[in-house]
């Protein structure tokens, strides 16, 4: 154990990925994980200490917080056995609530404005 922070049961490498790519990894490699499973995102996106805790608020697993000393690469996250599923196409959606949105706040892609945002800053870069 690292300080307060559990080792990984599961490392995810989001290494050079961006908000929605990033993602899609987490949620493709967590998908069948066991609850208490505990995660570790090593990522380089600038935008993951926002993306990662609003991500874990919305289905519910459990943000544990940057990893040791290079904390802004690293962080940890324990899965929830009540956790709501996500979209495996669109893990910012839940899954079964594709009709129910009336687009508003939906950029020309289709996608909410925040995904159609990370999107448009991976293409610049």
């Amino acid at each position: 154990m690292t300080g307060r922070t559990p080792p990984a049961d599961l490392t995810v490498d989001g290494t050079g990925l961006l908000c929605v790519t990033l993602l899609l990894r987490l949620r493709q490699e967590i998908d069948g994980a066991e609850p208490g499973t505990v995660v570790h995102v090593v990522t380089t996106d600038p935008a993951a200490p926002l993306d990662l805790p609003a991500w874990c608020h919305m289905t519910g697993h459990q943000y544990l917080g940057a990893v040791g000393a290079e904390s802004h690469t690293v962080h940890a996250l324990r899965l929830t056995a009540g956790a709501r599923a996500t979209r495996p196409d669109a893990p910012w959606h839940r899954a079964g609530r594709e009709g129910s949105q009336s687009g508003a706040g939906r950029g020309a892609d289709g996608l909410p404005v925040e995904a159609s945002e990370c999107r448009l800053g991976e293409q610049r870069q």
